[in-house]
């Protein structure tokens, strides 16, 4: 069985490219744990300075898998925490990431994967890329993702962002502070590559380091707490009728009649 993720190293560089194109990168538990697993290795890895998020195939990545979210449905309470609180934990650990992580965005980053980006202390994409947290319109809720966005972007374009579920332009979501730059898709790894050479040969490392962390010292302990609330949320709201009929109509290719 092909790995979900691929894990390379050159040039101080660690790169995680998300590795399941034929279900545009949904994240799924293994995706998930293997997305940590290569975290922890490259920020072990004396030899990295940077990390590189990538993707294989034409979306970035769809968010969660929602043929597993529909299975998970039926799961007890604590197994649908436990699931959540696992993507909590990978958006945490990007967050708090001791080096510094660039999303290098081919395609469509979609709810959880547009969560991924807004993690990422940098993001650059293709002008034909569409973000949006869309979890709204199939009756689940942007929790984990609603406490870093509105951290980075404030409360008034969040909230338009969360409740409204729309679709917005690479150009808009450079606009809002979500992406870092927008590049033509010809020149993306490359422009994700001089950016990230540049970082590694003008910078010093420790005090990258040192300043991301000070940085997200600001407001820890409360982000940390509404962390924990909105995966308890988030495994919540999986077993409301709303998400149950949105996945079905979903995964069915059908519009829930809200």
């Amino acid at each position: 069985m092909e790995s979900s993720i691929i894990l390379e190293k050159s040039n101080r560089i660690g790169k995680i490219t998300l590795n399941r194109p034929e279900k545009r990168n949904a994240m799924s538990p293994e995706l998930v744990e293997g997305m940590l697993g290569a975290l922890d290795e490259v920020e072990s890895d004396e030899g990295v300075k940077v990390v590189v998020i990538a993707a294989e195939g034409k979306a970035f990545c769809a968010g969660a898998d929602l043929a597993y979210l529909q299975k998970m449905q039926s799961f007890t309470a604590e197994e649908n925490l436990e699931d959540s609180r696992r993507l909590m934990n990978l958006f945490d650990r990007i967050y708090n990431f001791s080096k510094p992580v660039i999303a290098q965005v081919q395609g469509h980053a979609l709810a959880g994967g547009c969560g991924l980006v807004t993690v990422c202390d940098f993001a650059f994409t293709v002008p034909d890329a569409l973000f949006g947290y869309t979890e709204v319109r199939i009756g689940f809720i942007p929790a984990l993702v609603s406490v870093f966005l509105q951290e980075q972007i404030g409360a008034a374009k969040t909230q338009e962002l969360l409740l409204s579920g729309e679709l917005i332009s690479a150009e808009k979501a450079a606009e809002l502070g979500i992406v870092t730059s927008v590049v033509e898709a010809e020149f993306l790894e490359k422009e994700v590559q001089d950016f990230a050479k540049k970082l590694i040969e003008n910078n010093s490392g420790q005090a990258m380091s040192t300043t991301k962390a000070l940085l997200r010292s600001l407001h820890q302990e409360e982000r940390q707490q509404k962390l924990e609330e909105a995966a308890a949320l988030n495994a919540k709201s999986r077993s409301h009728p709303d998400c149950v009929r949105g996945i079905s109509a979903f995964l069915n290719k059908e519009k829930p009649n809200w």
